[in-house]
């Protein structure tokens, strides 16, 4: 039977990565009825290539396999072949990455498994090299090898198809347990993730080596409610050797993805909005415990980069940059002793001294600029001259051929980014970093809701991606949740709430608790995945568990502290087993036993209501910390601990609020603070 549609169908998409492979010999398709109808059609297997814009060892195999013609003549001969941005359909990528993983296999990028016309799964990998290499069989013969299994094979192609997807139905059912986490559990998974330290480098492990911000927080929270010093070191030994190494963009500001190495030195070049999102909240936390100049500078130069390189349509955030410019990865961030001679003159050899800039360099005859070995910062004087040098510098590569960017909007991504910087606006007194975060709440709503009013995952060029999934409610909730302690806007507030009920909505597990990834209306995948795992990015559950959390707190309406705490029932009962995966999920558990809350009354603007914020903005790293403010004569919801308290001898005053007992009222700043900081 002829296939129709003998050719690249992917022009038709938005997606900046299909978009990449538009022009590829193979008859790609999108994922979608059409593609599916056409496997059923042909009795053609699938070819699912998964990936992402900003992925080196995606642009590698299309380089070697899909722009080569014999390879491409193979692949639409014996299969119906599908692309899917792994961005844009995260409930796709979790699905079939977990099939990788029941196979035996290592996940990551790009994915390549092979499915039944019905899109179920027989077999997999990642990248293939075009001929054996790596450990790894050539891509030729592996389409061979699956076409013939599909063709002389089909009773071992059922077998494996039977218990894949069995096994994938096995893993949506969580294991249900207690909702409180008791604080000497807490503190011994804080200590026992606290081991996997690199106490040389910092960060968990090897190489390669991930910033893993879940994990950290976690860590953080221990040495905020134990005054362990070794926990607090795990983190600030990981926050400074990140913030002075590779990973670090020096000039520009932001974090790439991940180190190829243990050092934190090479860079797999790529950005990222939800790591940088996610460092940004982290390094916020740190800084208001540590005072850390380094910190500081961090959260600012990468909010800089956010402004100047990742802002999209209508006040949005942009997904990623690309690792690669000119087909060569890093090109664009690497320098040579020559170009740094000739770009800052007298001024270079200072520069080359603190930033290890070499003859021969430090990767591949070039440098990656990074403060390893200089780790301390210097005098302000010495400082502010190396200011200048890195704007000199960065003048000089805004001129380069610059990677790709990937400017589709998500809505879980933004939400983290959104959080993120009303945060640190607060912490840093900031005010336009908070305008920002407001811009981006207000685009999400504008543009990723349909004409129906149902949210959606993406938006890019006029068109909106696929519905909504759990993370995008879950991100978007906690980012509303921020804005309302940080502004004290009630719309926010609302917003909130709004998304919460959405979420319970579309995604609860009615039989076993917890929210399902996808709503139940989503027809074209073969599982529903559930779980409470971290992976790039934290989980949906877990997430969506602080929401609940706090808008319980700021509220005083029980029905949302019970859907938080029937939450984290639901995937407790794993921390017996396996925490290390777990870790927004535990901190949603200690935020709900553990909640601080703060209510701060006085005129909005007003003096003496400012240095009230002041304080509980920088006088201790309070990661449990729920923030209320009110106007003169405004009081609390009736179910509030501090419900009928206002102001003490007409100044802005201050309430402490433990469990259902509130302080005596402060309205002397540094007397907050010092009781902020004692806690």
């Amino acid at each position: 039977m002829s296939v129709p549609n003998p050719e690249n169908l992917l022009r038709h998409e938005t997606s900046p990565y299909l978009l990449q492979h538009a022009d590829n010999p193979v008859h790609w398709r999108a994922w979608g009825p059409p593609a599916l109808a056409e496997a059923k059609a042909t009795g053609k297997p699938i070819l699912l290539s998964v990936g992402y814009a900003a992925c080196h060892w995606c642009h590698v195999m299309a380089h070697e396999s899909f722009e080569d013609d014999g390879t491409a003549a193979l692949m639409n001969e014996l299969f119906v072949n599908v692309k899917v941005d792994r961005e844009e359909r995260p409930d796709l990528d979790q699905i079939y990455q977990a099939a990788l993983a029941l196979l035996g296999e290592q996940g990551g990028w790009p994915l390549t498994m092979f499915l039944t016309p019905a899109g179920e799964p027989f077999w997999g990998g990642t990248y293939f090299p075009p001929t054996p290499r790596y450990g790894r069989p050539g891509f030729r013969d592996v389409l061979a090898g699956i076409a013939d299994a599909w063709t002389n094979k089909r009773d071992a192609v059922a077998k494996n198809v039977d218990g894949l997807v069995r096994a994938l139905g096995e893993r949506a059912r969580s294991s249900a347990g207690d909702a409180s986490v008791a604080p000497e559990t807490l503190d011994r998974i804080a200590r026992r993730l606290a081991q996997e330290l690199d106490p040389v480098h910092g960060g968990i492990g090897g190489a390669p080596k991930f910033p893993n911000p879940p994990i950290f927080e976690l860590i953080w929270r221990g040495a905020c409610r134990t005054r362990d010093a070794a926990l607090k070191h795990a983190v600030t030994l990981t926050l400074d050797r990140m913030s002075q190494g590779g990973i670090y963009d020096h000039l520009g500001g932001g974090y790439a993805r991940y180190a190829t190495d243990a050092e934190w030195l090479v860079p797999h070049f790529e950005k990222m909005l939800y790591d940088n999102a996610q460092l940004v909240d982290l390094l916020t936390q740190a800084w208001q415990e540590t005072k850390s100049e380094l910190y500081a500078m961090r959260v600012a130069e990468t909010i800089g980069w956010l402004r100047r390189e990742m802002m999209a349509e209508g006040g949005a955030f942009a997904a990623t940059l690309d690792a690669d410019s000119e087909g060569a990865e890093g090109k664009f961030y690497v320098w040579t002793e020559a170009e740094i001679d000739e770009a800052l003159g007298p001024d270079a050899a200072e520069f080359k001294r603190i930033y290890d800039v070499t003859p021969h360099g430090n990767w591949e005859e070039r440098t990656i600029l990074n403060r390893s070995k200089t780790m301390t910062l210097l005098s302000p004087e010495r400082e502010a001259a190396l200011a200048d040098s890195r704007a000199t510098l960065l003048a000089r590569r805004a001129v380069r051929i610059r990677p790709g960017r990937d400017d589709k909007i998500l809505a879980d991504w933004n939400g983290l980014m959104i959080a993120a910087l009303a945060r640190a606006g607060f912490v840093f007194g900031e005010p336009g970093w908070i305008a920002l975060a407001v811009g981006a709440f207000d685009a999400i709503e504008r543009l990723l809701r349909g004409p129906d009013g149902a949210l959606h995952h993406s938006y890019r060029a006029g068109k909106l991606g696929p519905r909504a999934m759990l993370d995008d409610h879950a991100a978007l909730a906690r980012a509303a949740v921020a804005l309302a302690e940080v502004t004290g806007e009630s719309r926010f507030l609302a917003a909130a709430e709004g998304l919460a009920a959405e979420a319970h909505a579309l995604y609860w597990d009615g039989a076993e608790g917890g929210h399902f990834f996808a709503s139940a209306d989503a027809d074209d995948l073969i599982a529903r995945p559930k779980h409470a795992h971290d992976n790039a990015t934290p989980s949906g559950n877990g997430v969506i568990a602080q929401a609940l959390a706090r808008l319980f707190f700021l509220t005083g309406r029980p029905g949302w502290r019970d859907r938080a705490a029937a939450t984290i029932a639901a995937f407790s009962g794993e921390l017996g087993r396996n925490f290390f995966p777990l870790p927004t999920l535990i901190n949603a558990a200690e935020l709900l036993e553990r909640a601080l809350q703060v209510v701060v009354v006085g005129a909005p603007g007003a003096a003496d209501t400012e240095a009230m914020l002041r304080a509980v903005a920088t006088a201790a790293s309070l990661p449990n910390l729920v923030l209320q403010t009110l106007e003169p004569g405004a009081d609390l919801p009736a179910g509030h601990p501090a419900h009928g308290k206002g102001q003490h001898r007409s100044r802005a005053t201050a309430y402490l609020c433990d469990g259902p007992v509130c302080s005596a009222p402060f309205d002397d700043p540094a007397a907050l603070a010092d009781e902020l900081a004692a806690r």
